[in-house]
């Protein structure tokens, strides 16, 4: 433990500071917090030169009147003084209650700083201030006699050395505090500047000063969505407007934060002026509470506005007031007045006279035209302006549509007097969301799953939809402009906007300490929690969990779902359960996770629940169970073939496993453990991932001199290269791993390697030593004693192993032998009824009806396992299916649908790093657009094909793309016949060489046709 002021160790027991004196003071855990917040920290500059000759009573009266107007600026603002320095202080905006304009308030606050201690008239007294916006940690230090509410974190610091960059009287900010404040302050970029402690140099801001524009004007600039749906509201507020005729109307419109009620406020007023009505507008503001009537004169000021535009010339309707309702006026304006009449009057007076005159000329507009009365943000109203809004909304007069906005904890007390129509704004509807979404994205985001993350995520909410999607272009996941945005990458976690964070945690902290105590159980355990387990890990008494689920429900944050089987508990929205979850420090978040744990591991409901298990033994940074949780929850995944969630729970196994105690008995277990994996990483198509877990393995073998695991990991390798590399340095290595895996004694891994070995010689064109390889290791799994890998079913290893030799057969033209094979592997995929299985029997059925020219069977066949594949994240096989689907609408005539299959198939290839469906979905793609009409692209694409091939050593793959050049280039001309006849040939040799009998045939054929013709050249 360390003193706070002078970080002298000393004892626990001890009260006082042995080295400089001061109590000591304690930490109260409980209530730390994290926070998004504001940090602002000024100081006065020079401050030991201006005291260092005074006495300390004169030093303390020299620096008091600049520290008591620092205090002052910060507490008109809104902001919180948590540490004076002697000749500073430090100031936080954004808690201990969250509010969602921090960084603007901070800004104003500054600005005012400055202004203040400039009127001291002291020119000794410059302060400089610095500004940063950032997650602390906040907590309450007590001491014997009181309690301190401080922060902690790097945040402080950076706003500490803003304050020492600073010159006199300026105002310097980080980029997060300038984003979140733009627009309500006006700012100059000074460039990027070296700061003490950081590394790089950052790019910082000064404050110019505070802007005009309203708060309406700086969302809508940074608005990017078009207004949708909203067609009960404005049928409300309609019907409101059609009957100001007979009688003054008051609607309210009601919602929380970001929900839209100043969008619809506009577009509804802007209809009305389209319609003729005289709009009079004012909103009230955040930074101006606590000024007397800053709301009351921007109306005013609108109201002048709109006599001075008025096309008619109308009378300025102060004309029409007695002389101190003129005065009234004038006061509101802040006009200068000398006519004593005012300042004889009685305060009381003077704001009746105010609220009289206000409504007065308001009556007047309304009496010449139908007339909309719009006043913004209610709940940050200044307490002068409120009495005479209220006043205005009870006024009684025809033509005048009085239409308010407010967020529910700021609704006036008045409304139920005056008779308003409260219009409760709810989020929109999904086909809305949808519709925003697709007018912000574009067309070219095709990607469904993520417009349904969005959705849940934000729970439909128009601002939350905007800054999520604004967040995700930001951070280059979406690029492109406005209503044309491409996703680049995988998205793993939405995550919340640093200028929506403040508006939930608004709203959070209303909630009581025991409501928010509920809530962070409920947030640890999910979108969704039983209400059983949150009994019983919150230890609450059964009366006061009910209270407090009760409120919850009602403020709609933790909402009741009744069910048959138990009673739930859901958020309403996925962002306050990061709001929530984010705000418990980590020491707070890990005892939860704990206590979710030790609950789940004694319930036999949840004993069997590796996923739920796994998820709180992870946050609980309990690494012996989250390894063996994960590993448990990875294996449930591939038996309901989830091939990729049982990737990232066999990620979340290897990591656990490696943050334990390095032994012997925990590498074995992390190279069996990769070696498990491999299904999930093959399956799901991550082929890169899938080697680099047999390199891993076979690193960590090594180390610990274990051939068995060492043969494994080879095997794992050896597969891997047969997709990612050469099939010349495919079967090099596929040849040494057989041989060291018939020498280790374990079949397992033998028939495993054999057949990679053959896949890595059909790849080369080495068919006649394909079928003999695959031939001896279906020979070891068709019997009694059948071994395959562990976490490998036998059957599995052999459906592939007829899967290829049925393809080799196929590509030598022995369609009965293939016939058999294909009717084994389809019986094995029939028995398991594995999706994998059924998508593999699928691909080799479809390849068989290709081989015996029956095309229309063979889609038939493909169209199904094509489904079925992308159905179950069946990577792999996607673009060898889509290929041949390609394939078999080629043969068909259908020449469109195949070019679009086939450039699916080659993108799909890329994207998955399969080297020979890029070739082979290349060379019939060039074929349809050949038939399509574009000979020269075609010409082109095959050309790169065989070179490639060629190149790679994909020698039966050259042999086709050799026949296609021939198919394609016109016989006109000696240079393209001779072209012709050398392709035949090279194709003819090289089919020969490798037993592709229908290739050769076909060659053979076409080139006896040629002949036959007299087209050979001399």
């Amino acid at each position: 433990m360390h003193c706070f002021a002078c970080q002298s160790a000393i004892n626990p027991d001890d009260s006082w500071c042995s080295k400089c004196g001061a109590a000591v003071r304690e930490r109260v855990d409980p209530d730390s917090e994290r926070r998004f917040v504001t940090i602002l920290r000024a100081d006065v500059i020079d401050s030991t030169g201006l005291v260092a000759d005074l006495e300390p009573e004169e030093a303390v009266s020299r620096l008091e009147p600049a520290l008591a107007a620092m205090r002052a600026a910060v507490r008109q603002f809104g902001g919180i003084v948590s540490k004076e320095l002697g000749d500073g202080l430090a100031a936080v905006f954004g808690a201990p209650i969250a509010d969602d304009n921090h960084a603007p308030l901070a800004c104003h606050a500054a600005i005012e700083l400055v202004r203040r201690v400039s009127s001291l008239g002291d020119p000794g007294l410059q302060v400089r201030v610095g500004l940063h916006s950032g997650h602390v940690v906040a907590y309450m230090v007590a001491s014997e006699f009181s309690k301190v509410y401080e922060i902690g974190g790097a945040a402080q610091h950076l706003a500490a050395r803003l304050e020492a960059a600073a010159e006199a009287n300026q105002i310097f900010v980080s980029e997060a505090c300038q984003e979140l404040a733009d627009g309500h302050v006006r700012f100059e970029f000074l460039g990027r500047k070296a700061l003490r402690g950081f590394g790089e140099p950052l790019p910082v801001y000064r404050v110019m000063g505070a802007s005009d524009l309203s708060s309406w004007r700086v969302r809508r600039a940074r608005s990017v969505s078009r207004f949708v749906d909203r067609t009960t509201e404005r049928a409300l507020l309609w019907r409101a407007a059609e009957r100001i005729s007979a009688s003054r109307q008051t609607v309210l419109l009601m919602g929380d934060a970001g929900i839209g009620k100043s969008r619809l406020a506009h577009e509804f007023v802007q209809d009305l002026r389209t319609g003729g009505w005289r709009l009079l507008d004012t909103e009230c503001s955040p930074n101006l509470q606590g000024a007397p009537f800053s709301t009351l004169k921007r109306l005013v000021l609108s109201l002048l506005e709109a006599v001075a535009k008025d096309p008619d010339r109308l009378e300025d309707p102060r004309e029409g007031l007695s002389a101190i309702h003129r005065l009234a006026i004038d006061a509101v304006l802040d006009v200068p007045i000398s006519d004593t009449r005012w300042s004889e009057l009685e305060p009381y007076a003077r704001g009746r006279a105010i609220s009289e005159a206000s409504c007065a000329v308001v009556e007047s507009m309304a009496r010449h035209r139908r007339t909309v009365l719009l006043i913004e943000d209610l709940h940050w109203v200044d307490r002068a302006s409120d009495a005479v809004i209220a006043a205005l909304a009870l006024l009684q007069a025809p033509n005048l549509l009085v239409f308010l906005t407010s967020r529910p904890n700021g609704m006036p007390e008045w409304i139920a007097r005056c008779h308003a129509e409260v219009i409760a704004m709810q989020p929109l509807d999904d086909d809305s969301g949808r519709a925003m979404l697709a007018d912000m994205l574009g067309t070219s985001v095709t990607d469904t799953d993520l417009k349904n993350r969005i959705i849940s995520h934000t729970a439909n909410v128009p601002l939350f939809i905007e800054e999520v999607c604004r967040g995700l272009k930001d951070n280059g996941t979406l690029r492109g402009q406005w209503g044309d945005l491409s996703l680049v990458r995988p998205i793993e976690e939405l995550g919340i906007p640093s200028s929506i964070q403040g508006v939930i945690a608004a709203r959070l902290d209303r909630v009581p300490r025991q409501q928010r105590q509920v809530l962070q159980v409920a947030a640890a355990l999910g979108p969704r929690s039983s209400e059983a387990v949150v009994r019983r890990v919150s230890e609450l008494p059964e009366d006061t969990l009910q209270d407090c689920l009760a409120s919850l429900d009602r403020a709609e944050l933790l909402v009741r779902i009744d069910s048959d089987l138990e009673n739930s508990l859901e958020f309403r929205h996925e962002m306050v359960r990061q709001v929530t979850y984010e705000s418990m420090v980590e020491k707070v978040r890990e005892s939860v996770h704990a206590r979710v744990l030790a609950a789940f591991e004694s319930d036999e409901t949840w004993r069997d629940d590796p996923d739920a298990l796994c998820y709180h033994a992870l946050r609980a940074k309990d690494w012996p169970k989250a390894f063996n949780y994960g590993r448990s929850a990875a294996q449930k995944c591939l038996l309901r073939s989830a091939y990729v969630d049982a990737v990232d729970y066999f990620r979340t196994a290897m990591s656990s496993l490696d943050r334990t105690p390095l032994t012997d008995l925990r590498e074995t277990n992390a190279i069996d453990l990769r070696m498990e994996a491999r299904m999930a990483f093959i399956w799901s198509g991550r082929v890169a991932e899938w080697i680099d877990l047999g390199k891993e393995a076979d690193q960590r073998a090594s180390e610990i001199d274990d051939v068995g695991r060492k043969v494994a990991a080879m095997t794992v390798m050896a597969g891997g290269q047969n997709f990612y590399g050469t099939p010349t340095e495919a079967v090099l290595l596929g040849e040494e791993v057989v041989g060291l895996a018939e020498k280790s004694g374990n079949p397992g891994w033998r028939n495993l390697a054999q057949y990679n070995l053959g896949q890595a010689y059909f790849l080369a064109g080495r068919y006649r030593e394909a079928e003999q390889t695959f031939a001896r290791g279906r020979a070891h799994l068709m019997g009694p004693d059948a071994i395959a890998p562990f976490g490998t079913p036998p059957k599995y290893t052999l459906l592939l192993c007829c899967m290829m030799k049925s393809f080799t057969h196929t590509v030598m033209g022995e369609l009965d032998a293939a016939e058999q094979l294909q009717q084994q592997a389809a019986a094995i995929a029939e028995e398991t009824g594995r999706p994998y299985d059924r998508v593999a029997a699928a691909y080799s059925g479809g390849w068989l009806k290709l081989g015996r020219n029956e095309p229309a069977a063979a889609a038939a066949i493909l169209e199904d396992g094509f489904v079925l594949a992308q159905k179950h994240g069946i990577r792999l096989f996607v673009p060898v299916l889509a290929c041949h689907l390609g394939i078999a609408y080629l043969e068909q005539g259908l020449f469109d649908r195949a070019r679009g299959m086939l450039t699916e198939a080659r993108e799909e290839a890329k994207a998955v790093g399969y080297t020979s469906a890029v070739l082979r979905s290349s060379i019939y793609l060039a074929l349809a657009t050949h038939r399509l009409g574009d000979v020269q692209a075609a010409q082109n694409m095959l050309r790169e094909a065989r070179n490639t091939a060629r190149q790679q050593g994909f020698s039966g793959l050259e042999a086709e793309a050799l026949f296609g050049e021939a198919m394609v280039t016109p016989p006109s001309g000696a240079a393209n016949k001779a072209a012709i006849l050398a392709a035949l040939r090279a194709a003819i040799a090289i089919a020969s060489d490798s037993g592709a009998l229908p290739l050769k045939h076909k060659a053979e054929s076409m080139l006896n046709e040629m002949l036959a013709r007299g087209d050979e050249l001399t």
